[in-house]
């Protein structure tokens, strides 16, 4: 029996990645060989399935083991590529107030038996559901594009972290990790964007990963396999295993992502060297 470590992926902000970058350190950490559950608590709208390509063999789901209507073990759908890869799906129904307190916390704790690592997917806001996919969090991943509004949703979501969590009731402090997702370096050239050190010093939370904007992310998406599965020389794969080996505590740089060169810088390149 193993206790899992439960990590909440959370920004505030809609559309900035959070089930991307749930379903591919989920799929990263199952490939370090880890036992791994992703919860997707978005009631209502419900995206994980089908990024991690299980929404044709959801039965059961995270409202149902709630309500008492099925086991964890029925409603688990194990993931096509990876056996030690699970997935508790979200309702698609619209009730946002079939979880309860007394439930997630229910589920969590089971989910803790079984696993090495549970990944909470937390639906955008602040409201219900994103405040039950941090409260029983031991760790946080805050998601954040180099944008003004996402990083000021991201500081409302860390005095939620510090505030609304067992953790923060119990007097400690919750680690947080920053994600910067869909980050493009001419965009960050030309001032259209914030660079990562200004996300970073706003925040005050440390990097844990840049993920560069790429039309790789959306293939996979599209394909039903997350990107550190689907396409593991991309660019956005490499930073989401980068960030998965810090999230297991390895210490290594953050890359941050590069300009192509052109031809003629290549070739200049090359020519000096």
């Amino acid at each position: 029996m193993s206790n899992a470590t439960v990590v909440v992926v959370t920004s505030g902000k809609g559309g900035v990645g959070k089930t991307t970058s749930s379903a591919a350190i989920a799929s990263a950490l199952a490939k370090e060989g880890y036992q791994v559950c992703a919860v997707d608590f978005d009631v209502g709208l419900r995206n994980l399935d089908l990024i991690m390509g299980a929404e044709r063999r959801v039965v059961f789901d995270l409202v149902n083991v709630v309500r008492g209507e099925a086991s964890i073990k029925q409603a688990l759908v194990r993931d096509k590529k990876l056996n030690n890869l699970y997935l508790l799906p979200a309702s698609q129904t619209r009730d946002k107030d079939a979880l309860t307190e007394e439930g997630v916390a229910s589920v969590i704790s089971e989910l803790r038996m079984y696993f090495d690592w549970v990944i909470c997917d937390s639906p955008a806001g602040i409201e219900r559901g994103a405040t039950l996919a941090m409260r029983y969090a031991d760790e946080a991943i805050i998601v954040s594009n180099p944008e003004v509004s996402s990083v000021r949703d991201c500081d409302r979501i860390i005095g939620l972290l510090d505030a609304k969590t067992k953790v923060a009731e119990d007097g400690n402090r919750m680690p947080k990790h920053l994600l910067i997702t869909r980050y493009d370096i001419e965009r960050a050239k030309t001032g259209d964007m914030l660079a990562t050190d200004d996300v970073v010093d706003i925040l005050s939370v440390p990097l844990i990963g840049v993920v560069p904007e790429s039309k790789d992310v959306l293939k996979a998406s599209n394909v039903g396999l997350p990107i550190t599965l689907s396409d593991e020389n991309s660019p956005a794969a490499k930073a989401y295993t980068e960030a998965t080996r810090r999230l297991l505590g390895e210490n290594i740089p953050v890359t941050i992502p590069e300009e192509k060169k052109g031809l003629l810088g290549k070739f200049f390149k090359g020519r000096a060297a």
